[in-house]
């Protein structure tokens, strides 16, 4: 038995690794200064909630085997300086994760938008098939208990995150893991805060694909396709979406002349599933074995979720944030459902998404839905300390509808969902600003 330490315990993956470590039987404790659901809850099961919010060096002794550093702490933080006094072991979650699966076979799925539903999609096509694995996905997913599992499996699957490990350590995450096997969804710039340019954002991704040690299945209808194979034709294999059409409220997928069912719809969806079994295959499972596994895919939380649903209206929730994420859901919805209207919300909560010049990266990304609009908060801009805009230049920069705050923005939907014409709202954000709209109107 081990004794853990976790400064930033909260964050989502720093909440289930401690919570596995713990079920393994070691000592686990933690810091925050802040922790909200479902991590403040799951860690009050499991009697590691910390007592109170703040830093306290005085949690830190000699005792301590690992302390395990999360990025939403500062370099300057009271209980890592006094990690570090003490000369204890101080890693990063993907520095424990990668020295615990060094002796695996490591499967890497990276990409700007993506990955957690196309890791998803491998680890249930290995249980399915009853192969024992390791995982670490971004997401909470139907069917197990965490989001990070740790056991004595040959086989890791882990959801690649290019961004930094720690505040001490300035490398993408996914750079510590040097996957046998690994994907890339596509590249699309995003981070901006620690990546200013595009040229730094793709330079992380061809360090990556320079770590793996076996293939890289690479989306080949991505734009920036040729220059990666170019670099790293040795290493990269392309793949692009299975033929499939729209069936219901589904796909199908055409392998020959057997077509196979899917519970979930987009073609970005199809290349994410695409991406799975091209891995799975190389985990030694039939290509037509891991397609019919999807047929049961439970799908992955605020990824294309169907939150409620009356009689001319579906409601459906995305985690979407970046451009190109906003772009491919927007586009799966609104082919889905030829026959409603599509009423697309954005909400503009992360660094990116609020810096004026990448703003205009979201221009037209929302033109395939019949009504688009945008929730910015004015004081999420105070928080970050940048200059807050008008309602007229956050809507001309993107070329929609905007709203500075949330009662004007439903005040303006109640009128375009009235009437009987079939319609889906399709509410796209990481932050807190659009929950209450999932049940307003279909409760």
């Amino acid at each position: 038995m081990s004794k853990f330490h976790f400064i930033a315990i909260g964050g989502a993956i720093m909440h289930n690794l401690s919570l596995e470590l713990l079920a393994q039987g070691h000592f686990v404790t933690g810091s925050d200064d802040e922790i909200f659901d479902p991590a403040l809850s799951r860690l009050e099961d499991a009697g590691i909630l910390p007592q109170e919010m703040g830093w306290f060096p005085q949690k830190l002794n000699s005792d301590i085997d690992i302390v395990i550093l999360g990025m939403h702490a500062r370099p300057d933080n009271p209980e890592l300086l006094k990690a570090q006094e003490l000369g204890l072991k101080v890693m990063s979650f993907p520095e424990y994760i990668a020295e615990h699966s060094k002796d695996k076979t490591r499967v890497v799925i990276a990409g700007s938008h993506g990955k957690t539903t196309s890791t998803a999609m491998l680890m249930h096509i290995l249980e399915h098939d009853h192969i024992q694995f390791d995982y670490v996905v971004g997401s909470q997913i139907a069917g197990y208990e965490r989001m990070v599992k740790l056991s004595d499996a040959p086989i890791i699957i882990i959801e690649g995150d290019e961004y930094l490990s720690s505040p001490i350590d300035s490398r993408s995450k996914f750079l510590h893991y040097k996957p046998n096997y690994a994907m890339i969804t596509g590249i699309a710039w995003d981070h901006i805060n620690v990546f200013p340019t595009f040229e730094l954002y793709k330079n992380t991704f061809h360090s990556f694909i320079e770590s793996v040690s076996e293939k890289c299945f690479f989306f080949k209808d991505d734009e920036l396709y040729d220059e990666f194979y170019g670099k790293h034709s040795e290493v990269i294999l392309p793949y692009t979406a299975q033929p499939w059409n729209i069936q219901n409220d589904g796909v199908n997928v055409s392998l020959g002349n057997f077509k196979i069912s899917l519970p979930f719809f987009g073609e970005h969806n199809v290349q994410n599933a695409t991406g799975a079994v091209s891995l799975a295959v190389q985990l030694g499972i039939e290509e037509r074995d891991a397609w019919e596994s999807l047929s049961s895919f439970p799908g992955t939380a605020r990824r294309l979720e169907l939150t409620g649903e009356a009689k001319n209206l579906k409601v459906f929730r995305d985690f979407a944030h970046a451009p190109s994420k906003v772009r491919a859901t927007v586009n799966a919805v609104a082919d889905q459902f030829p026959d409603s209207k599509t009423i697309a919300i954005l909400e503009l909560h992360t660094f990116s998404s609020l810096n004026p010049e990448f703003m205009a990266q979201y221009a037209q990304t929302m033109n395939n839905a019949d009504h688009s609009m945008v929730l910015f908060n004015p004081h999420v801009f105070e928080q970050k300390k940048m200059e807050i805009p008008t309602r007229e230049t956050v809507g001309f920069r993107i070329g929609v509808t905007a709203f500075d705050n949330f009662n004007d923005l439903s005040n303006y939907l109640d009128k375009l969902i009235l009437g009987s014409e079939k319609k889906v709202l399709l509410l796209m954000s990481s932050g807190p600003g659009l929950k209450s709209l999932e049940n307003k109107f279909t409760s």
